[in-house]
């Protein structure tokens, strides 16, 4: 053989060779995720280690070692989920700390909790500068990544931690806070929460005065734990992306705490984000209806039993036995993220853990070292890199840069005045 024919021979053989060759130059799912959280790693819109070392060493960081807490339990035995070993494992560069304080405080007592707070996270990243970084910008995020330490951020988690002040709240900017959540557990004097008595129908005109500040400082609006008039009226209001720092799909599961549709059909115009939480009970149908069951029983045997709560202990070990909790999966935790990736697109997901403010966890997300698997999952759902990269960080990059660039834009408006109460 000779000539064109011999040509023809060895090209056929060569495409032939070339499409053999690439099924076994395919990706695995593994590998995907491993590049994707390499070139964009995950940046975590809700962590409580804050609240945490305030409730286990009353806020004394002394010999406290965040290098490994793995064996570090509160009084119920439970252990911390968050360290530095596992941020790293978890491939976490980016993290909003929660200056949480307990809804119940007077505000008051709030405003203190949350400065003392914003003091102890800033003391904890400023002791392990080879890991963590404090972080006030879209631009520190990208710096700190790129120096490999865990750009370190903070939000507040409920509006009470301004006691109705808008004074406080352009404090609370200045002391490095870039995010706050309109309401916790409870409605504040100005919004509604998810999981309290509607009692303004959402936002009052200060609550919408609130927003409108926020946005012209350049602090993001989080809705998770508001209502959902409330986060209609913050969406009306909003001229800059808002924020879910943790929350998942009401379409999946319809706790309170979870965005119903009609929320997410908005948020796309808006360009904000939904970060999915891994709180079993917001995850989990089944676990929400047996967290309502187990509820349930413990009334009916307080009223049973009322001033002996050793019979109520009793009682509710014996029916646990008969009605064992069943467990949220990582899986089901895609499922979230897969909801609001259909339903507002995928530019407009993120992942809000919230460790260490949860007393149960999704099984195979039991602390912050298992991102990987969660977006392995992702990834063998058929999420190309260059998506799984806008899950773990460019999308909350680009809505911290979009509030930053809309605050530029009013530097020169004066602040909004509300009268003091005395």
């Amino acid at each position: 053989m000779n000539g064109t024919p011999r040509r023809l021979f060895l090209a056929a053989i060569a495409a032939g060779m070339i499409g053999l060759a690439v099924p076994a130059l395919a990706q695995s799912p593994e590998q995907v995720a491993a590049d994707a959280l390499k070139a964009a790693p995950v940046w975590d819109g809700h962590n409580d280690v804050p609240i945490a070392l305030r409730q286990r060493l009353h806020n004394m960081l002394g010999d406290f070692d965040f290098r490994d807490t793995s064996q570090m339990a509160n009084a119920a035995g439970r252990v911390m989920h968050t360290d530095l070993a596992r941020l790293r494992k978890g491939r976490v560069g980016a993290q909003f700390w929660s200056v949480f304080v307990p809804a119940s405080l007077p505000e008051p007592q709030a405003v203190q909790a949350t400065i003392e707070q914003i003091d102890l996270t800033k003391r904890l990243i400023a002791r392990y500068p080879a890991d963590l970084r404090l972080a006030l910008t879209a631009a520190d995020v990208e710096r700190a990544m790129k120096a490999g330490r865990v750009a370190s951020l903070m939000g507040m988690e409920g509006g009470h931690s301004i006691g109705g002040s808008l004074g406080v709240l352009r404090q609370m900017h200045a002391l490095g806070v870039r995010y706050m959540t309109l309401t916790h557990s409870r409605n504040t004097a100005w919004a509604d929460s998810a999981t309290d008595r509607p009692a303004h129908g959402g936002l009052t005109d200060f609550g919408r005065d609130v927003v409108r500040e926020m946005q012209r400082i350049g602090m993001l609006v989080d809705l998770s734990h508001v209502s959902e008039a409330t986060m209609m009226d913050a969406l009306d209001v909003a001229r800059a992306p808002v924020m879910f720092s943790h929350s998942g799909a009401k379409g999946v599961t319809g706790h309170p705490r979870n965005v119903p549709d009609a929320v997410l059909d908005r948020l796309k115009a808006n360009g904000g984000i939904v970060m999915a939480v891994t709180l079993p009970d917001y995850v989990s149908e089944d676990v929400r209806h047996w967290v309502a069951k187990w509820k349930g029983e413990q009334a009916r045997l307080v009223s049973l039993h009322p001033g002996d709560p050793n019979a109520v202990t009793a009682g509710m070990a014996e029916w646990e036995t008969v009605n064992p909790a069943p467990r949220a999966r990582a899986s089901q935790v895609a499922d979230h993220v897969d909801y609001i990736a259909r339903r507002t697109g995928v530019d407009h997901v993120g992942i809000g853990g919230d460790f260490d403010g949860m007393s149960s966890v999704v099984q195979g997300m039991e602390d912050v070292s298992t991102y990987p698997a969660l977006f392995t999952e992702l990834a063998r759902r058929g999420y190309s890199r260059a998506d799984l990269e806008k899950i773990a960080s460019r999308n909350m990059l680009r809505v911290l840069r979009a509030a930053e660039s809309y605050a530029a834009s009013r530097r020169k408006e004066a602040p909004i005045e509300a009268p003091t109460a005395f």
